[in-house]
C-alpha cells in the first residue's frame, strides 16, 4: 500500500494495487477519455494512461442516511451507466440523492456535493414545510414547481432533488380557555375543511396541539377572557360579521358580553376588546342619572337622561355614562334644604315648574332629583349668638343686610355676601383685638389671617378705648367706647389712625383701629440750643390722657378723632415751648436748672406765677400732666469732651480712695488666713500619723489572715475536687452501661421485627407466585381446548398431512430421488455423496412410464 499511496495523484507509477471497495480514476491520454478501475484488483498502467485521481474510499451510506451527488451519471431503465465513447456519461448541473446501499465510487465528473447525512427524523406534534423546485410526480402525488405542503412526523423525511425544506414547522398546544388565530398566506383549505382566501383570518378553538398548514400562519396565541357576575366586556366590531350566536355585528359596533352570555370569552379576530366594564351597584340610598341611555333595540338616545333608583345593579352599556358619578340621595334635616333650579318644563306635583324657575324644598324629607332639574347648592341653617352675624344679599333686589343672633336659613333668592375690608384693616383685626398688647412691633404689619368675609365683622374695643366707625351709605360717623363689642354693618368701616411712633417721632409708625384715652406716655428726643450755641440733645417723657365730658355726647366723642395724629401734634407743640425757653437761657444755667426751665416753659405759670400741673388741647380733648427728662446729651463734640473730662476726673478720685481701702482690709484679712492655715496643718499632720499607725496594725493582722486561709481552702477545694471528679466518674458508668443496654435492646427489636417482615413478605410473594401459576395454567388449558375444540379434529389431521404430502408432490414433480438439507452451520463431507446423489440414467421405458403417471396424477388433482 505504501507504493499506491505514493503514487497516489502523480500518475506515475506503473503498478497500482486497488484493495476491495477502493477505486481509481484513469486518464486515456490517447483517447482524452477517463474510465473508473474498482478494486480489488491489480491495474498496470500504460504508456499512454495516466492516473488522475485514486486510490480512494468508496463512499459508504449507511442505513438512515443519504448524501447528494452532483453531476450524477446516466442510468438507462434498468439501472445500468450509459457509457459514450468509452467513459460514463453524466447529467451535468443535476443533482442524486443516494440512500442506504452497497459502497459505490465516483465515476470521472462526479462530485460529492452533500457529504453523508443522517435522513432528518420529524417528531410528533412536527411538520417540515416543503417547496417544490421542479415540476414532478411520485406515483399519484404530482407537484408543480412552487407548492407547498407539510411532511408530517413521526416519520423520516427521504429527500429529493425537486423539493427543499423551508422551515420546520412546530405545533401549537391550545389550552383550556385558549385559542389561536391563524392567517392564510395564500388560498387554501384548512383541516377543517373550509376555504380560506388570502390575508383571511380565524380563530382555532380545540384543545390540544395545532399544526399550521402549509398556508397557514400563527398570529397570536389568544386567551380567554373570565367573566364574573361583577364585570363584562366592552367589544368593538372592526369589521362587518356574522358572530357565533348568528348575530350580524356592524363595523364600529360595540357591545357588552356578560356572564349571562358565556362565562368565558374568547375574541374574535374581527373583535377588540376596549376595556373591562364593572357593574354599577346602587343601595337603597344612592341614585344615579345616565346620559345617552340605550332603549330596547340597543340604540343609542342621544341628549337624554335616565334616572335610576337603587338598590338596583346594571352594566353601562357602550355609550352610556354617568353624568355625576354614583350619588347620595339628599337626606334633609330640619335646618337643612336644597336650592333646585329647572333645566326643562316639568310637572313638580301640582305645580308646573319653567325653565329657570329656582325654588327651595326644606327638610326633614328624602329627596332625588329629577333628570328636569338640578341641584344648585344645599343649604343649612346657620346658628347665630347674640355676637355673630352673617352679611345677606337678595339676588332680586341686589339690597345686603346684616343677620345676627338668630339661627337663619338662606332663602331661594338670598346669598352670602362678602365683606370686603382693605388690606391694612384685614391686618390689624388678624394681629390682635387688644391694641395695647405687643405695642412694640404695632409698625410692623401682622401676619394676615384667613377670614370669613361672609361672617360680620367684630372686633373688640378694649376698656378705655374708642373706636369711629362711618356708615357711607348714611354718612354718618358714630363712636363706641370700651368695653364693648363693635359690629359692623354692610355699609360702615373703620377709622383707621395712623400715629407717629419712635424716638424721634416719625410719622406713620403706628396703624391702629382703636383710640386710646389713657393714661399713658410718650417719649420724644428734642434738640435744643442755648443762647450761647450750645446744642443739646433732650429725651422727653409726657403722661397724656383724654378727657370726656360726657361720652353720650356725639359732638364730644368726635373730638377725639378730629385730629388723625395726636402724638405727633402734641408732640411737635411741646417741643416748639421747650425750644423757645431753651434758646434764651445759657448753657450753665440750663444745666442746674434744666427741670425747671422746661416744665414751666410747657405748662406756663398762673395767676401766682406757680408752674401749672397739666397742658390741655383743646381741639381733641388731650390733656399732658407731666414732663419727665430722662437724659441730657450735648450734640457738640467739644462741650461733650469736657463734660467726659470732668466726670472722669470725679471717678478717678473716687476710685482711688475705694482702692486704698480695698487694699489695706485685703492685707489684713491674709494676715489673718496665713495664721488659721499654719495651726490647721499641724492638727493635721498629727492625725495623719494617728491614722498611719492604725494601718500598718490592720495591715500585720489581715496579712497573717491571709495566709492561713489561703492554705485552708487550698486543701478544701482540692478534697472537693476529687469527690466531684469520683461521682462523675461513677456516673459516667452507669449511664455507658444503661447506654450500651438501650443500643443492644434497640438492635435486637429492629433486628427481630426486620426478620418476621421478611418472612411475611417471602409467605405472601409464594403465595402469589403459586396462584398466578394455576391461574396461568387454567388459563394455557382452557385456551389450548378451546382452540382444538374450534378448529376440530379432521382440520387438525388435514394441517398435519398437509406439509408431508406436498413435499411428496413435489419432489414427485421434480423427480427428486434424494435430497439434503442442512443449514450452513453444521460441517457435511460433501467429498463422496456425489456417487449417491447422482443417479444413472434411467432407461427410456421407464421414463415414458413415469411420465404417464405423473400426467395422470395432475388430470386427478
Amino acid at each position: 500500500m505504501s507504493q499506491e499511496r505514493r503514487g497516489r495523484g502523480s500518475g506515475e507509477e506503473s503498478l497500482y494495487r486497488i484493495p476491495p471497495y477502493f477505486y481509481i480514476h484513469v486518464l486515456d491520454q490517447n483517447a482524452n477519455t477517463t474510465t473508473l478501475q474498482i478494486g480489488p484488483k491489480t491495474y498496470i498502467r500504460q504508456d499512454n494512461e495516466r492516473v488522475v485521481f485514486g486510490p480512494e474510499r468508496m463512499i459508504t451510506v449507511p442505513p438512515r442516511h443519504y448524501c447528494v451527488i452532483e453531476n450524477p451519471v446516466a442510468r438507462d431503465e434498468d439501472g445500468a451507466v450509459i457509457m459514450e465513447n468509452g467513459q460514463a456519461k453524466l447529467l451535468h448541473a443535476d443533482q442524486e440523492f443516494r440512500h442506504a446501499q452497497e459502497p459505490f465510487p465516483l465515476y470521472p465528473g462526479e462530485v460529492i456535493h452533500t457529504k453523508v447525512t443522517p435522513l432528518r427524523v420529524v417528531a410528533a406534534n412536527t411538520a417540515l414545510r416543503l417547496r417544490a423546485l421542479l415540476d414532478y410526480e411520485s406515483g399519484a402525488e404530482k407537484r408543480t414547481a412552487g407548492d407547498e405542503w407539510l411532511f408530517e412526523g413521526p416519520g423520516t423525511y427521504m429527500p429529493r432533488k425537486e423539493v427543499s425544506v423551508e422551515e420546520t414547522v412546530r405545533a401549537t398546544v391550545i389550552k383550556a380557555n385558549q385559542a389561536i388565530k391563524l392567517g392564510a398566506r395564500k388560498e387554501c383549505v384548512d383541516r377543517d375543511g373550509n376555504e380560506r382566501v388570502t390575508g383571511e383570518e380565524w380563530l382555532v378553538e380545540r384543545i390540544g396541539a395545532y399544526l399550521p398548514g402549509a398556508y397557514e400562519e400563527v398570529i397570536d396565541v389568544v386567551s380567554a377572557y373570565v367573566l364574573t357576575e361583577k364585570d363584562a366586556l366592552h367589544m368593538r366590531c372592526l369589521k362587518t360579521f356574522t358572530d357565533s350566536k348568528k348575530v350580524t355585528r356592524r363595523n364600529g359596533e360595540e357591545w357588552l358580553v356578560k356572564m349571562s352570555d358565556s362565562e368565558t370569552y374568547i375574541p374574535g379576530v374581527y373583535e377588540e376588546v376596549v376595556g373591562v366594564v364593572n357593574i354599577t351597584t346602587l343601595n337603597s340610598r344612592q341614585y344615579c342619572v345616565i346620559l345617552n341611555p340605550v332603549d330596547e333595540n340597543g340604540r343609542p338616545q342621544l341628549a337624554k337622561k335616565k334616572l335610576v333608583k337603587g338598590e338596583c345593579s346594571f352594566f353601562l352599556v357602550p355609550g352610556e355614562k354617568l353624568e355625576k358619578g354614583i350619588q347620595a340621595i339628599f337626606v334633609l334635616g330640619e335646618d337643612q334644604g336644597l336650592i333646585l333650579k329647572a333645566n326643562e318644563k316639568f310637572v313638580d306635583g301640582t305645580t308646573t315648574r319653567n325653565p329657570g324657575d329656582r325654588w327651595m324644598i326644606r327638610g326633614p324629607a328624602e329627596y332625588v332629583p329629577p333628570v328636569e332639574l338640578e341641584v344648585l347648592c344645599e343649604r343649612r341653617a346657620i346658628p347665630l349668638d347674640e355676637n355673630e352675624g352673617i352679611y345677606v344679599r337678595d339676588v332680586k333686589t341686589g339690597k345686603v343686610r346684616a343677620i345676627t343672633g338668630e339661627t337663619y336659613m338662606l332663602k331661594s333668592d338670598e346669598e352670602l355676601w362678602n365683606k370686603e375690608l382693605s388690606q391694612s384693616v384685614e391686618e390689624l383685626l388678624a394681629s390682635g383685638k387688644d391694641p395695647l398688647a405687643d405695642r412694640g412691633s404695632r409698625g410692623a404689619s401682622a401676619q394676615s389671617k384667613s377670614r370669613d368675609k361672609t361672617k360680620v365683622v367684630t372686633f373688640r374695643v378694649p376698656h378705655n378705648a374708642a373706636v369711629q366707625i362711618y356708615d357711607y351709605k348714611d354718612k354718618r360717623a358714630r363712636v363706641v367706647f370700651g368695653p364693648d363689642l363693635v359690629m359692623l354693618g354692610p355699609d360702615e368701616q373703620f377709622t383707621k389712625l395712623s400715629l407717629s411712633g419712635g424716638k424721634p417721632k416719625k410719622p406713620n409708625a403706628i396703624k391702629s383701629l382703636c383710640l386710646l384715652l389713657g393714661p399713658d406716655f410718650c417719649t420724644d428726643i428734642v434738640i435744643v440750643e442755648t443762647s450761647d450755641h450750645a446744642r443739646l440733645s433732650l429725651q422727653l417723657s409726657y403722661n397724656w390722657h383724654f378727657e370726656v365730658a360726657d361720652k353720650e355726647d356725639p359732638v364730644a366723642a368726635a373730638k377725639l378723632f378730629s385730629i388723625p395724629d395726636f402724638v405727633g401734634d402734641a408732640c411737635k407743640a411741646i417741643a416748639s415751648r421747650v425750644r423757645g425757653a431753651v434758646a434764651g437761657v445759657p448753657f450753665d444755667e440750663f444745666h442746674k436748672n434744666s427741670a425747671k426751665i422746661i416744665r414751666s416753659s410747657v405748662f406756663g405759670f398762673d395767676e401766682n406765677r406757680k408752674v401749672k400741673s397739666r397742658f390741655d388741647f383743646e381741639q381733641n380733648s388731650l390733656v399732658i400732666t407731666s414732663i419727665d427728662i430722662q437724659s441730657v446729651e450735648p450734640v457738640d463734640q467739644r462741650t461733650r469732651e469736657s463734660l467726659q473730662k470732668s466726670v472722669q476726673l470725679a471717678i478717678e478720685i473716687t476710685t482711688n480712695s475705694q482702692e486704698a481701702a480695698a487694699k489695706h482690709e485685703a492685707e489684713r484679712l491674709e494676715q489673718e488666713a496665713k495664721g488659721k492655715l499654719e495651726r490647721q496643718k499641724i492638727s493635721d499632720e498629727a492625725e495623719a500619723e494617728k491614722s498611719r499607725r492604725e494601718l500598718l496594725e490592720l495591715q500585720a493582722h489581715s496579712a497573717a489572715v491571709e495566709s492561713s486561709g489561703q492554705a485552708k481552702a487550698e486543701a478544701q477545694s482540692r478534697a472537693e475536687a476529687a469527690m466531684i471528679e469520683g461521682k462523675a466518674a461513677v456516673d459516667q458508668a452507669k449511664l455507658k452501661a444503661e447506654a450500651v443496654k438501650i443500643d443492644a435492646e434497640s438492635e435486637l427489636e429492629r433486628l427481630s421485627n426486620a426478620r418476621s417482615a421478611e418472612n411475611k413478605y417471602i409467605a405472601e410473594q409464594n403465595e402469589l407466585e403459586v396462584s398466578k401459576a394455576e391461574r396461568m395454567s387454567e388459563i394455557e388449558v382452557n385456551k389450548f381446548k378451546m382452540m382444538v375444540s374450534a378448529i376440530g379434529a379432521d382440520t387438525l389431521k388435514a394441517m398435519a398431512n398437509a406439509g408431508p404430502e406436498m413435499q411428496v408432490r413435489l419432489l414427485q414433480g421434480l423427480g427428486i430421488r434424494s435430497t439434503l438439507i442442512t443449514d450452513g452451520s453444521s460441517p457435511i463431507n460433501l467429498f463422496q455423496t456425489a456417487q449417491g446423489l447422482i443417479a444413472p440414467p434411467m432407461p427410456a421405458a421407464k421414463r415414458q412410464k413415469r411420465q404417464e403417471y405423473s400426467e395422470s396424477e395432475d388430470e386427478s388433482n
